[in-house]
């Protein structure tokens, strides 16, 4: 008994100690966050006052000092982020993670991201290059003084994919690259050039035309034609008039190519609008901006404050808002005398283009008859725990080789299509060229009014956007940014062949002719990834994106004849109104049965319809649950039989618009399931979807279709982009967050949180920010971000934020001094170094 005795006090000693390492390990990368810190690199002392939420206002007395201290801040809270961001954007993932990156660095290496970046920081201006250097300093004097699991938690964990894995310092290049990613995140284009070229080969015309239909002539564009007045229209520049007579020609091919107009910008949107101080309480203007991006923790945007402690030439800046860990400035949000916001503009700056190989020399490609030699560079990928690997990148005249590098590349080179062996596909791609994206972003940050805010627009030229304005004088605007090419023989919805110089591109858009708006007669602008212009305006931007549902639905909220407050907009950002459903659900009520189980979801439909709750998916609705899970068994029966496995629908306005215009076509060959003897009607496929959406319910939810809650089914989990997708379940605990959110929303609504039909009911993606600023009292402003500003797991703010997000509930926007001092929850004073 005794030496048993002994036996269980040194194992409580021993899981006391383990309990404390892990306590004390955890704890090792949290920041100081009050006192005095000494920062190589500083001239003059920086004041950090954080809020409760942690997010940092900093004060310092030069330009050098501030970015030297954003970076600073942000390296503590946020630099293994940083980290693995740099490795995407470099193309160096295997570094960190091992041989399972290998084909995705391979794929990223063929963009050349870091070596366009090197020439981008040699074209920029002084002023923007050393904000660059400054921002790096700060990240290294963090490193200089943290290594390992005092860096990150992360790095104590690390070393089981790259053992002796240690960070190298920041450089400007760093930063650049990860525009370049954040550009390729917000392009959707070509993806739906494959899609179209897959669909052609199975299905005949007609029925592309049905799977990729028009914009609804109902629902909103950004500018209006009765809009395009004075210096504003009619635009006369864009695509040559001989691709614009063809894209208007009324053959049954070019009517179908007319016609494509989607898809593609599903699910990496956003939403935003300006309201004039005309439709106001306050008679001030008032924006809003909530851009929709992938679930994930650490949140992707970073909160915070740059102020000089007396603006002036020396120190201009004075802004806050939301950024990017390691990018300098503040990409949305708002200074002391305009606000901005941005969506993802429906550009097509993408093209494919078939190449035609020599069989002879496969470093040669055809062009106009003649072969000529491709641009071929060695790259070495460097393997954590493994051999290194070298390989050859090519590049045609148009871009990159990205066949072999990307599924869907490959699929459109079929040796069942026109194009075999002996063809490659190279991506064009305006982001491939250098860029001054960062210098816009800083420029935007010092705007002081309308012109030198489309000044600093003008800049920025990749990762085209949708830009809203407004100013503390009353004023209001829209304008649309990107290099948009101009095809003059092509539309840009396919692959081209590439031996054709007549295909190629032959300038851009200029910016002079790009869609811009000015305080409206309407008193609001409105941008939900729609369309710009309406069909066959100058210039041609693109043909792909969102189909208006969530623009109408804001549109709608903005004409109410309320007067528009801070409360109200917020109110607006959370509307649930599923307008996808108002088109559909009559349908699904007309249907005949004698199924209890679709009677019953019928008598939730119903109750679902305007009248009572109007089509808004709530957390708590039967109604929501029974439709969306109709909506999935929908699509599902009606779709699959006819397409392949990887063209599938996943949901979203595009198809929103097909199955309303196919429920007014009950015969409509679509509806027939080609798996059986018989010929299905669309009633049949109806009432089967709502019996298999009641059997689905049951099995998940219960039988009691009373008690579904759509919250129960539309469930938001934030996991690490790394180590939280690890396979191991005690590491992806200590990083993720998911216990049960239940959340509201859908897909291509104006609280648009995304799921995919064919893989479930879980949120993948979600209104990454909500903000919404009164440019009438800039300290009544408000936002929230999904989880949280650490990136510190079990950090207080690491995850604080989430229940707020969930219930569409935002914190006050600290603007004023005295406002941030007195919400002050620590202050951190960064001195200089000492002798």
């Amino acid at each position: 008994m005794r030496w048993l005795k002994r036996l269980l006090i040194l194992l409580l000693v021993v899981i006391a100690g383990l309990g404390v390492f892990a306590f004390l390990t955890v704890r090792a990368s949290f920041p100081q966050l009050n006192g005095d810190l000494e920062v190589a690199g500083l001239d003059n002392e920086v004041r950090v006052i954080r809020d409760e939420y942690g997010i940092p206002h900093i004060y310092a007395d030069t330009t050098s000092d501030l970015f030297r201290a954003q970076e600073y801040i942000e390296a503590q809270d946020r630099f293994f982020q940083m980290d693995f961001w740099r490795h995407i954007g470099s193309a160096r993932l295997s570094e960190m993670f091992g041989d399972s990156q290998v084909d995705t660095d391979k794929f990223l290496r063929a963009f050349d991201f870091a070596g366009t970046a090197e020439i981008e920081l040699e074209m920029m201006s002084d002023q923007a290059r050393n904000i660059l250097a400054w921002y790096s300093d700060g990240v290294n004097a963090y490193l200089a003084d943290h290594r390992g699991s005092s860096l990150s938690l992360e790095y104590g964990i690390l070393p089981l994919s790259a053992p002796g894995y240690e960070p190298q310092p920041w450089t400007p290049v760093h930063t650049l690259t990860w525009a370049k990613v954040m550009s390729w995140d917000l392009s959707g284009n070509f993806s739906d050039e494959v899609s179209r070229s897959l669909l052609a080969e199975t299905l005949t015309v007609e029925q592309v035309g049905q799977l990729f239909p028009p914009y609804p002539d109902d629902h909103p564009v950004i500018v209006p034609e009765d809009l395009r007045t004075g210096s504003n229209a009619p635009w006369t520049v864009g695509v040559p008039a001989g691709a614009m007579a063809a894209l208007n020609s009324a053959d049954d091919g070019r009517r179908l190519v007319n016609a494509l107009t989607g898809g593609g910008f599903e699910g990496i949107g956003s939403n935003n609008w300006v309201i004039s101080g005309a439709l106001t309480a306050s008679g001030m203007p008032i924006l809003a901006n909530d851009p929709h991006l992938a679930n994930q923790i650490p949140s992707i945007w970073y909160e915070v404050g740059l102020h000089c402690n007396a603006v002036g030439p020396d120190c201009p800046f004075d802004v806050v808002g939301f950024t990017f860990a390691g990018t300098p400035g503040v990409v949305i949000g708002h200074n002391p005398s305009i606000a901005w916001g941005v969506t993802t503009e429906a550009a097509d700056t993408q093209d494919l283009f078939i190449e035609k190989v020599n069989p002879d020399s496969p470093n040669q490609y055809e062009v106009d008859g003649v072969w000529v030699d491709m641009n071929v560079r060695s790259e070495t990928i460097n393997i954590a725990g493994g051999e290194s690997e070298t390989y050859d990148v090519y590049t045609t005249r148009h871009g990159p080789i990205i066949s072999d590098l990307h599924g869907g590349a490959d699929e459109v080179i079929d040796p069942e299509t026109d194009y075999s062996e002996g063809y490659a596909v190279a991506l064009a791609w305006k982001s491939l060229e250098p860029s001054t994206l960062v210098e816009s972003i800083i420029a935007i940050n010092l705007a002081t009014n309308w012109e030198e805010f489309r000044a600093a627009a003008s800049m920025w030229d990749v990762a085209a956007q949708n830009l809203v304005y407004a100013d503390t004088v009353g004023n209001i605007g829209f304008q649309s940014t990107g290099e948009i090419p101009i095809r003059p023989n092509s539309d840009g919805l396919r692959p081209l062949p590439g031996w054709e110089t007549a295909n190629d591109w032959v300038g851009t858009v200029p910016f002079e002719e790009m869609p811009f708006l000015f305080n409206p007669e309407r008193g609001y602008i409105a941008t939900a990834n729609q369309p710009i212009l309406v069909a066959g305006s100058l210039p041609f931007i693109g043909r792909d994106g969102a189909y208006g549902y969530r623009a109408a639905r804001i549109e709608e909220l903005l004409n109410d004849s309320q007067k528009h407050d801070v409360a109200s907009v917020q109110r607006m950002q959370m509307d649930n109104r599923d307008g996808g459903a108002a088109n559909i659900v009559p349908a699904l009520l007309s249907v005949p049965t004698r199924q209890p189980e679709v009677l019953e979801v019928q008598n939730l439909l119903e109750a679902w319809s305007p009248g009572n709750s109007g089509f808004q998916v709530g957390t708590d609705s039967p109604g929501a649950a029974a439709y969306q899970g109709t909506w999935r068994h929908l699509l599902d029966l009606t779709f699959t039989d006819d397409l392949p496995e990887n063209q599938r629908p996943e949901g979203g306005s595009r198809w929103f618009e097909v199955v309303s215009e196919l429920v007014n076509d009950p015969e409509d060959p679509f509806w027939d399931n080609q798996n059986t003897p018989d010929v299905e009607s669309a009633a049949e496929i109806m009432e089967a979807a709502m019996a298999s959406a009641h059997a689905e319910m049951t099995e998940l939810i219960g039988s009691d279709s009373e008690k579904w809650r759509w919250g129960d089914l539309h469930l938001a989990s934030f996991e690490n982009q790394t180590l939280g997708q690890s396979g191991i379940a005690p590491v992806e605990w200590l990083f993720n967050r998911s216990a049960p959110n239940r959340v509201a929303g859908s897909d291509s609504i104006v609280n648009s949180v995304g799921w995919n039909v064919t893989v479930g009911y879980e949120v993948d993606w979600v209104p990454s920010m909500r903000m919404v600023v009164d440019l009438g009292d800039l300290a009544g402003s408000t936002s929230i971000h999904t989880t949280g500003q650490s990136g510190h797991a079990f950090h207080g703010n690491y995850a604080d934020m989430i229940e707020m997000w969930t219930d569409g509930v935002q914190h006050p926007m600290l603007w004023d001094r005295s406002q941030v001092d007195l919400a002050a929850a620590n202050i951190l004073v960064l001195k200089p170094l000492s002798g």
